[in-house]
């Protein structure tokens, strides 16, 4: 990460992780969205989400998305429209709420979250050659979402620019971001996080959101 960019620590609160880690799911979300309509990518955005999935021993909850919650604002604002607080973009929604959907049967399968442990410490390797948004790396994390969580009845289909979608490593970056969507998801999860909380506990999720802005 930007290791200009001084360490602001978020409040160390359960909510406030949980916010983190699903802010961290719909950055995902809206990447795949951005990719597949423009080809391009919001830079910080996109190596958070990278090191974020490449980083499964943190040494803190905070080194997993760089230690700054800028770094995660691209998905703090999607968050914001899941509240009402500004318009959303419907198609980031659906791949949001899917990455939650597609993480819970990831947990109900042993085999495949073993198998996916694997494949990521192999990258981790490759990362460490190459840099974490390597296009060989990129490459093994597509093509570890490719035959692990896309193997699911339940896929994401993206909508897009069919030329872009069908071009040079695009397919790999949108696996790759949707790899590490189901990353942030295990995350949310793991911090107490439940789909039934956004519906119940809306008022506590706004009043953590501005904490975080």
């Amino acid at each position: 990460m930007n290791g200009t960019t001084p360490i602001h620590r978020a409040p160390e609160t359960p909510a406030a992780r949980q916010t983190l880690a699903l802010a961290g799911v719909f950055q995902a979300a809206s990447l795949v969205d951005e990719l597949a309509r423009t080809g391009q990518v919001d830079q910080r955005a996109w190596e958070t989400l990278i090191h974020a999935t490449l980083d499964t021993n943190p040494s803190s909850f905070e080194a997993i998305y760089g230690g700054h919650p800028n770094n995660l604002r691209r998905g703090l604002e999607v968050l914001e429209s899941v509240l009402g607080r500004r318009q959303a973009n419907p198609v980031v929604m659906r791949y949001g709420f899917s990455l939650l959907m597609l993480m819970n049967k990831l947990r109900g399968n042993d085999d495949m979250m073993d198998e996916l442990g694997r494949r990521l410490t192999r990258i981790q390797g490759q990362a460490e050659h190459f840099g974490e948004t390597h296009e060989n790396v990129i490459a093994s994390l597509g093509e570890a979402y490719q035959d692990t969580i896309s193997t699911f009845k339940t896929r994401i289909v993206v909508q897009g620019d069919p030329s872009l979608l069908q071009s040079r490593m695009m397919p790999e970056r949108v696996r790759a971001c949707l790899l590490a969507g189901i990353r942030f998801a295990l995350l949310w999860h793991q911090q107490g996080g439940r789909r039934w909380k956004l519906v119940f506990q809306r008022g506590s999720l706004k009043k953590t959101l501005d904490t975080l802005n």
